[in-house]
């Protein structure tokens, strides 16, 4: 499984995708959670927005 990682990040492909943490609150409880997502670096402001 390293490898695939490994050969991913030499292509240079694995710069283009960033992890992303959000935090969302249960509206039942109140509590607090995080949401985390791998997200193309295009797309990180629309998965900030969305609820």
């Amino acid at each position: 499984m390293a490898k695939k990682v490994v050969a991913t990040l030499k292509s240079g492909k694995g710069k283009e995708f960033s992890k992303v943490i959000k935090m969302v609150k249960s509206p039942s409880t109140g509590a607090y959670s995080f949401k985390e997502e791998v997200v193309h670096n295009d797309h990180i402001k629309d998965f900030l927005k969305e609820k």
